[in-house]
């Protein structure tokens, strides 16, 4: 019986190890298989004008009672809210091949997009009102391939975003400070919003800070563009903040690739260029924070319904490329990505810290 067992165990671990073979020899292949939509791509006609004065329009705005980006973790009390407008784009929620722009009465991934701004953007409910709009997201499988439909998919998504701000900039106060936000695909839009409606324009005067996180950022091909510089000191205000967290051993080789193959918003390409890294923990360029700085991680529950905070839960450091590396591997949940990519809790992992780092950088701009 002994031996039979150890027999299973090898088997068990021959079939993992080869798929982490498969894995890494045809990570592309695979993904592209099962996440790129087979359907003919469908012109998005463009949403009414005033389509965004619905609230339904918004997983959140003031107004909303239940918006999720009111939650707190428990045990955390409400505090008063600051004069500052958010504006949150949520990351890709739409992983089904069905479509290449998600339809916005898509309850699973409507749902799934509002678990992930509870456990994003409520990080940024203190600094004042959070308005998250739904927009009809490009599917997942778009960012992974060379079809035209894919671009032409993000574009879609963009446009609604564009149509989106417009309406929060005419719902809040004409001085009001701003904060931009996204993660994901809502950092892509972020980053062509700030080309066109920030950058060189008055409005980047009122910019306290754009957390463009989950999306790399060329410091020479991209950042220029954006209208804002990087944030290099921790009450920095009117700057921009970005990092990609993967615990360690890191493999960053298929992000890497698909870097290198692009080309920045200056025309050049990004290949071999270091991307913007801001530590989370201490809001600095470049830097590096032991795990005692990490004033709260949120750790999910099995169902992702809540979540506890956790201090002191992991470190983080910025490497020579630019990736953000937060040491062994903390146990957060199903969500975790190939290659020890912890993509999807770019926000969570440093959920407090964020939390201050909004607050401190709304403090330096009001005192300007």
């Amino acid at each position: 019986m002994a031996r039979k067992f150890l027999y299973f165990i090898a088997i068990c671990i021959a079939l993992i190890l080869a798929a982490g073979i498969l894995w890494s020899r045809y990570a592309d292949r695979i993904l592209q298989y099962t996440s790129v939509p087979d359907v003919a791509f469908v012109e998005q006609e463009k949403l009414a004008e005033n389509v965004y004065d619905d609230p339904a329009m918004w997983f959140a705005r003031p107004g909303r009672r239940t918006s999720v980006v009111n939650w707190l973790p428990p045990g955390m009390q409400p505090m008063g809210k600051g004069d500052a407008a958010v504006f949150f784009i949520h990351p890709t929620s739409y992983l089904a091949k069905d479509y290449w722009n998600a339809p916005l009465d898509d309850v699973e991934s409507q749902n799934r997009a509002g678990v992930f701004l509870r456990g994003m953007a409520s990080a940024f409910n203190a600094a004042g009102d959070v308005w998250a709009p739904r927009y009809r997201q490009a599917a997942f499988g778009a960012f992974i391939t060379d079809k035209p439909e894919g671009q032409k998919a993000i574009d879609a998504a963009y446009q609604d975003v564009l149509q989106a701000f417009d309406a929060f900039l005419d719902g809040i106060g004409p001085d009001q400070p701003i904060i931009l936000a996204g993660h994901s695909q809502g950092s892509l839009h972020l980053t062509h919003l700030m080309k066109d409606r920030i950058a060189g324009k008055p409005l980047a005067k009122r910019i306290v800070a754009a957390y463009v996180v989950g999306w790399p950022i060329s410091e020479t091909t991209d950042l220029p563009a954006l209208g804002l510089p990087q944030c290099e000191t921790a009450d920095q205000p009117g700057c921009v903040l970005s990092w990609l967290s993967y615990a360690e051993p890191a493999d960053v080789g298929f992000i890497e690739k698909a870097y290198a193959a692009t080309t920045g918003f200056d025309g050049q390409s990004r290949s071999g260029t270091t991307m913007v890294c801001t530590n989370p923990l201490t809001g600095q360029a470049d830097d590096e924070a032991p795990i005692e700085a990490n004033l709260g991680t949120l750790v999910p529950n099995d169902d992702l319904s809540d979540a506890e905070l956790v201090p002191a839960s992991v470190p983080a450091r910025c490497d020579e490329k630019g990736f953000l590396l937060i040491g062994d591997p903390p146990s957060l949940g199903s969500y975790v990505l190939p290659g020890n990519n912890y993509h999807v809790y770019d926000y969570p992992l440093f959920w407090a810290n964020v939390r201050a780092d909004v607050a401190r950088r709304l403090d330096a701009f009001e005192a300007r």
